[in-house]
């Protein structure tokens, strides 16, 4: 007998790679978990599209749809409530989460960085200007992290990290692909941990 699924929300913003390789990864484990919910500030992205070609729901919300950051906030968190959602994960979403929303999800928001954290964090660390830092500093590897999402910029509690190598000759762009490819695998297996421990 099969127990009742954990609902995912994804909050994205561009292409939606990892929201993509997560789903796959959900149908063919296959763990007791559906992804019901896109959420996303841009109402075009890929991420988007390839939800409706799924059939998941979607929801394009921003801050310009409300008179203020606290409605916004409460929209959110109440769009949420609404499709039942248990975990969200953060896949690209390029907005930082009110803090409203991730105090509603303690302990159930995850983000992932390109990046083996404590190093590498913070505004401003994100995508390309991420690797090109990592380059500069000389460093021998990098990586991605998946961490609890909390009121800080990449501040969260580690779930899992995994490391690539900084090889010689590589530019930000070629680091980026293969941290890219790093993700793909670590999500999917960060999402397995954090429902193996809610079980538990």
């Amino acid at each position: 007998m099969t127990t009742n699924k954990t609902r995912i929300a994804v909050f994205c913003s561009g292409g939606g790679s990892n929201f993509k390789s997560i789903y796959r990864s959900i149908a063919e484990k296959p763990l007791n978990a559906e992804i019901v919910l896109c959420l996303s500030n841009r109402s075009q992205c890929g991420a988007m599209e390839f939800a409706h070609e799924q059939g998941i729901a979607t929801v394009h919300i921003t801050e310009k749809q409300f008179d203020s950051f606290d409605e916004f906030a409460d929209a959110m968190v109440t769009r949420l409530k609404d499709a039942q959602i248990d975990v969200v994960l953060l896949a690209g979403y390029m907005r930082k989460v009110p803090d409203a929303v991730v105090r509603a999800f303690p302990e159930r928001m995850l983000n992932i960085h390109p990046a083996l954290l404590p190093k590498f964090g913070g505004e401003g660390m994100y995508g390309i200007h991420v690797h090109s830092a990592v380059i500069a500093a000389g460093e021998k590897e990098s990586g991605a992290t998946v961490h609890f999402v909390n009121e800080e910029y990449d501040k969260g509690k580690i779930l899992l990290q995994r490391a690539v190598p900084v090889l010689q000759g590589d530019t930000p762009e070629i680091l980026a692909a293969r941290v890219l490819a790093c993700e793909h695998q670590l999500y999917p297996d960060a999402l397995e941990k954090l429902l193996a421990e809610q079980r538990s």
